[in-house]
Formats: C-alpha cells, structure tokens, sequence
C-alpha cells in the first residue's frame, strides 16, 4: 500500500519552500456534525461549518496537490493500520482514559469498551467521539448525571488542522501539545510511533511537553527556525524545541518571534514564506514583529537583544533582505491588533508547493493578485468553510517530505 518501510526514504523537511513531495492531511468528517452551538468541543471555526462542503472543498485541495506530483496520505487511513498493532490500541485507549472527568467506575467501562472494538472502529471513536447514549454499557454516578447528548469521548472537529499537531524538521518529527488539544496530538504521536511506514522516526518533541503549536514553527531556511511565542506557544515549549533542533544538528539558529499574548493567533498567520527570500505578511505587522535570535553556546542557549522579525530573519538566512509581500485586506477588515475576536484575514497563511508556487484560498483576491504581480504563481483552491479558524492551506496540511530548498546565493553561484 505504501513505498518502502524507513522514514528516511520519503519524509525530511528543511524549509518551506522546497518541492513538496509527501503530505499528511485529515479529510474532515462525521466530527464536523457532531458539534452543535450547545456543545462545541473546542471547535476553532467561527461558526458550525457545513460538513459536507468541507470535504468537498478539502478534496479539491488534496486533488490539486496529487496534481503537482504531491503523495498525499490520510491521518485516519494510517491511524486504522497502526491500532492493528497491541501497543498502538493500548496507547490510545490509554489516552483517552486519561481524562479527568471520567471518574473510576467509569472509567474502567470505557476500557473494556474500546478493548473490544477493531481498529476501524476504535480509530472512528477517537475521532467523532461517543456520546453517553452510544455508550449503552455505561452506569454509575458520573454517567448518571451526564445529559443525553454529552459526550464520554469528545469529537476533535479541529482534527483537519493537520499543522496544529505535528511538524517535521529535518528528518525528524515534533508532536506538538497544542492548547487544549492533546488528543489530537496523541493521534498523531500513535501513527509516527506505530505506523511500519515511520519505523524509524526520530522525535523532537512530544504530547504534554510544555505548550507548543506547529503553526508557530516556520522553517525559515536550511538551519534556520522561527518559533512564535505568545498565547500558542510558550516560552518554555520554544526553549524546548530549540533545544532540542540544536541537539540534532538541524539548526543553527531559532528566531523566537513575539506573536503576542492576545488572541488565538500563531506565527503562520502573520507570516510564510512564497520563495526562498520572499515573505506574505500582514501589513500591520510585517514592520512591528520582533524576534529575538536564539544560538547555542557551551554554557547554554544565548538570547539576542530584541530586532525586527524581518532584519533579524534575513540575518539568520545569511541574505541581505527578505522580500515582502503585503496581504491585502479589503475595506473594513482588521488585524487582531486591532480586533482580536472580530473578522480574521487568513491570506497569509499560503502552502507553498515549490520555489514561488504556492496554494491559496480563492477569495484572497487581492493578495493572490500582488504575488502574482511579484512573479509568484498562485493555484486558487475553495476555503469558504475550511477557513473557519483563520487558517489558509497551511494550517490543513502537514509536510512530511520536501526536496532540499537553496537559497538564492547558492543559485547564483550554480548559474
């Protein structure tokens, strides 16, 4: 069913520009319809999505990058093939056991429960969660007092998020621990850990570590990280995984980009990258993001003075400057500088496919119109429901293998 049996063979990520060449995506489902405005679940879009156009507008998405050459796999599909595994199925029903609101009475049902089921079973439960009334082997105090359509299990309808959970650096996979979703995580951390596709896998981080989004982490060039810090990530989860990408050898220098505490925002929302020296950013912060460069030393991990995001990643990717592209916002629209909870802009959060080739949502008419402009080629896809949480094609897509990127220098001097 799939090629080879070593990571190494298709996964590794050293920018985000590199041709892509293998994704992991979760096509939205059954979870979508199982959130309503009584029980949200975490739910990030804005308002209950349409199940059924989502999926058609994600299939649109996953049909335009097989187009572009990209193998593209599915969460569930590898998920059901790694619960065939004993220590797959007791690591996710281990983790579900873990929540606090169970109690022991029934706590011990569930386990017996999900011990029984197959694994296209067990792995559809994790996803579109159960209900007390699909849990008919439930008693006791704790299940007495539950409502009718409570969940046992919560749905995870943020599942198609596939960038929040898991990012691949270099040859190596960081499960994040994503605020208020670890269970999606765990997901992610059975398939990297039990999947015979990723035998192998080295690992940077994982689920209950310190705070950490994977739309924070951007691959700013070959050695080159950018972390955002804020409301997503925490100074403590950045510390780690720059630690940690140090140790494999992977960087040699972390940018750790003040994001700012407010809001749901993460760093891939206010920045990504369309070429190896361009840059898609908000205009009301490409000029006001500051990072701090991070390099290791002997006695420790050594933190620069506060620098413009832009001067201080140009710096870091050895260029004398990043080019930038501005996202156009039509009248009326806000940054979450000046809005946090009103209207989003998600132009900016572009999958880029290859040097200046990138992927957006088609009603990002103004920015898709400078980039082009800029020499930068831009393949529309619908997002009228899958852009529910300011999320563009980035957010719903994991890369587990891109080709090696070059930085200009390094073409001109091939030239």
């Amino acid at each position: 069913m799939f090629p080879g049996g070593f990571v190494s063979e298709f996964c590794g990520v050293d920018s985000e520009v590199g041709r892509l060449r293998t994704v992991l995506l979760h096509r939205p489902g059954a979870e979508l319809r199982r959130v309503t405005p009584q029980r949200e679940c975490g739910m990030l879009f804005a308002s209950q999505p349409w199940a059924e156009r989502a999926q058609q507008e994600h299939d649109v998405f996953a049909d335009t990058l097989r187009a572009q050459g990209v193998m593209v796999l599915y969460l569930t599909e590898l998920l059901q093939d790694a619960l065939e595994y004993a220590a797959a199925r007791q690591q996710a029903v281990e983790s579900v056991l873990k929540d606090p609101r169970l109690g022991e009475e029934l706590r011990g049902q569930l386990r017996s429960h999900l011990e029984c089921l197959r694994p296209e079973e067990l792995a559809q439960l994790l996803i579109m969660g159960l209900t007390r009334e699909e849990f008919p082997g439930g008693r006791g105090a704790v299940f007495g007092l539950l409502d009718a359509w409570d969940y046992v299990i919560d749905p995870l309808p943020n599942l198609v998020f596939a960038r929040d959970s898991s990012v691949w650096i270099g040859d190596s996979v960081a499960v994040t621990s994503p605020q208020g979703r670890r269970a999606e995580a765990e997901l992610a951390a059975i398939v990297f850990a039990h999947h015979p596709m990723f035998t192998g896998t080295k690992w940077l981080y994982e689920p209950g570590h310190e705070l950490l989004a994977g739309g924070d982490v951007l691959l700013l060039a070959p050695g080159v990280v950018a972390i955002g810090t804020g409301s997503q990530t925490s100074p403590a989860g950045m510390e780690r995984l720059a630690r940690r990408v140090f140790d494999s050898g992977f960087a040699h220098t972390v940018l750790a980009v003040l994001v700012g505490p407010g809001g749901t925002q993460c760093l891939d929302t206010l920045c990504t990258l369309a070429g190896p020296d361009t840059v898609v950013m908000r205009p009301t912060v490409a000029y006001s993001l500051v990072a701090r460069t991070i390099t290791q030393r002997p006695d420790g991990l050594r933190l620069s003075h506060p620098q413009p995001f832009l001067e201080a990643a140009a710096q870091a990717m050895g260029i004398d400057r990043l080019r930038l592209i501005e996202t156009g916002l039509g009248p009326g629209r806000f940054s979450w500088r000046d809005d946090p909870g009103g209207q989003w802009d998600d132009a900016g959060n572009l999958l880029a496919i290859a040097p200046g080739v990138v992927v957006s949502y088609e009603r990002n008419t103004l920015t898709a119109a400078r980039l082009e402009t800029a020499g930068i080629e831009v393949i529309r896809v619908p997002g009228g429901e899958l852009a529910g949480c300011r999320g563009g094609p980035r957010a719903i897509c994991c890369p587990l293998g891109r080709e090696p990127a070059s930085m200009p220098d390094e073409r001109e001097r091939a030239a």
